[in-house]
């Protein structure tokens, strides 16, 4: 079956992107180390001086991310779950989005928690505070990511499980699925009975669950893809739907 075969059919969509779905907008991936981080007052400069200039903060969404937002305007895309955290999918008008690893329009305070926009800490950095620190508390700011050896947050991995059930296609893009629990995603979506498309550059550790595999950038696979008009009729059944059973 070709991957155009399975998007015929494919009327309730979960997406999973990766970095390889932002790279033809200019967004390189982003690393965070937490541990170096919260040890080094050095590593907490070099870091916020190195956020200043990061090209996510200029880049456009790609043709990837505008066929995705077109999917769901047409009803087609009922989760965008993402490892990516430069929000450009929402930029694209994508709005059902899961944010696995956060988001980095966000900062959060180490000590207290509190929460503020990146942009207004960016500024404070320009005017001269090398790091910048909590108004609540004093503890330091830090990106509102998912940093290395960090777990995911409890609720956002149960949403992306639930959109993994509630789907009859699950298109992934972008990524190696080499890392858990986001690649895991792709064997509870094909278990549960939906059909995967994978859309990635290199041979991934899930390519033989999928019902197609395409060997192109996610930036032309992806508006190919979406152009596929629906020929399918009758009801959607899915695991994660209540009305459905």
């Amino acid at each position: 079956m070709s991957a155009r075969d399975v998007m015929a059919v494919a009327r309730r969509i979960t997406v999973l992107t990766g970095a390889g779905v932002s790279v033809e907008s200019g967004v390189v991936r982003f690393a965070f180390d937490a541990s170096s981080f919260a040890s080094s007052a050095a590593v907490r400069r070099a870091a916020w001086e190195s956020w200043l200039d990061d090209p996510m903060w200029t880049a456009a969404p790609n043709a990837a991310h505008r066929a995705l937002a077109g999917l769901e305007r047409a009803g087609r895309v009922r989760s965008l779950v993402t490892q990516n955290v430069d929000g450009l999918h929402q930029r694209a008008g994508s709005s059902s989005v899961v944010e696995l690893h956060g988001s980095m329009s966000r900062v959060v305070c180490s000590s207290c928690g509190d929460t503020g926009a990146m942009s207004e800490a960016l500024d404070r950095v320009r005017g001269g505070d090398a790091v910048p620190l909590c108004v609540v508390c004093g503890g330091v700011l830090r990106p509102a990511t998912v940093a290395f050896g960090e777990p995911l947050s409890p609720d956002v991995l149960r949403a992306a499980r639930t959109a993994a059930l509630d789907c009859d296609v699950m298109v992934v893009a972008g990524t190696s699925l080499m890392v858990e629990p986001a690649a895991g995603l792709v064997p509870l979506a094909a278990r549960a009975g939906a059909a995967v498309i994978i859309c990635a550059l290199e041979p991934t550790p899930y390519d033989g669950l999928a019902a197609a595999v395409v060997r192109e950038p996610a930036a032309s696979a992806l508006p190919e893809l979406a152009a596929v008009p629906v020929v399918a009729t009758g009801p959607i059944r899915t695991w994660g739907d209540p009305s459905s059973w």
